[in-house]
């Protein structure tokens, strides 16, 4: 009987050690086969809004073999990564670095995918009294204020898309900057330009420290001052001259081997679909009442209006986003 009651749990433990072998084999069997990770190296502005999370999880849940991994730095480490061979692709807002991305032969297929704007931001007490101005003129009376004693400004100092639009605003002045960086200011570090070497929330948390003026992405801005941390105040508004165009390159696969390529353009044409634009439109609207950013696809169903004019002119080369030498099996991508 003893005998019986042993064969008896052996038979038992066998067929559910065969349960769990078969089980696991139909797992694996029909388990998707994981690719590479999608690794993107991209802009501060864009990560910290939180938005490439939302676009990382749809993604995801539309092609479940792809992990999609971001990088977030200013522009310039962002392309000095992808350089590397380190990412697939960028995304970032700085079409003179972008350009310059595509003719060291890095870079191809760019695609524009969204805009905003740029903001001068400072204290509610506005101490320069550049409300109202438009930003060449704001520049040049901080420049002034500073100089005096009164007023701090925070660059992001860090090669960033950010840090490049404020040097061609300052350029636009007539001001030269390396000069600007030595004039005495009322600082502990005897300036008034003071260079932040920091993504777009530490300046930000910086200039409000200090009671300071710096140029920030309208997005960056809106979600940290309404989370409160920031008391900055928006003091110069935006205009043609503060556009900020987000574009995506997808690292060449002839110079880069290993670039993931075919997951790279799936996630570039996925950034064109409607859905997505749609998603761009709304992020932010409902959290902190505002939206982030706008979609550029739409925009060029009217391809006479005033913001595609500004665009072409501040982030087109030769009257397109992406010349013809820098564009790799794009297919349709370019109509």
């Amino acid at each position: 009987m003893s005998g019986f009651k042993i064969k008896q749990s052996t038979y038992l433990i066998a067929i559910v050690l065969a349960l769990a072998i078969i089980g696991a084999a139909y797992h694996v069997a029909n388990k998707p086969i994981l690719h590479p990770p999608l690794i993107i190296s991209t802009t501060t502005s864009l990560y910290e809004t939180g938005l490439l999370d939302i676009l990382k999880e749809r993604f995801e849940v539309d092609n479940p073999e792809t992990i999609v991994l971001f990088i977030s730095q200013g522009t310039g480490l962002a392309i000095e990564t992808a350089k590397r061979g380190d990412a697939d692709m960028i995304m970032v807002h700085s079409p003179g670095q972008e350009l310059g991305f595509m003719e060291s032969g890095h870079g191809v297929n760019r695609k524009i995918i969204a805009y905003n704007y740029f903001i001068i931001v400072g204290p509610e007490s506005d101490p320069a009294g550049i409300l109202g101005l438009n930003p060449i003129d704001a520049l040049i009376k901080v420049q002034e204020e500073g100089n005096d004693g009164n007023v701090l400004w925070i660059s992001r100092g860090d090669n960033s898309g950010t840090h490049s639009k404020e040097k061609g605003l300052w350029t636009k002045t007539g001001l030269e900057l390396d000069k600007l960086k030595e004039q005495p200011g009322s600082d502990p570090s005897g300036r008034w330009y003071i260079e932040a070497g920091a993504g777009m929330t530490a300046t930000l948390q910086l200039a409000n420290e200090k009671g300071a003026y710096t140029l920030t992405d309208v997005a960056t801005y809106l979600k940290n001052f309404r989370n409160g941390n920031i008391e900055l105040v928006k003091i110069v508004d935006s205009g043609e001259e503060t556009l900020n165009v987000y574009s995506v390159i997808i690292c060449n696969p002839e110079v880069n081997h290993e670039t993931n390529y075919e997951n790279a353009e799936d996630f570039l044409r996925f950034l064109l679909t409607e859905d997505v634009q749609t998603i761009i439109a709304g992020y932010g609207l409902e959290e902190f009442g505002s939206t982030l950013f706008k979609p550029w696809i739409p925009e060029l169903k009217t391809p006479d209006s005033e913001i595609v004019q500004w665009v072409e002119e501040y982030a087109y080369f030769d009257g397109t986003e992406c010349p013809p030498e820098y564009r790799y099996g794009s297919g349709d991508l370019y109509g």
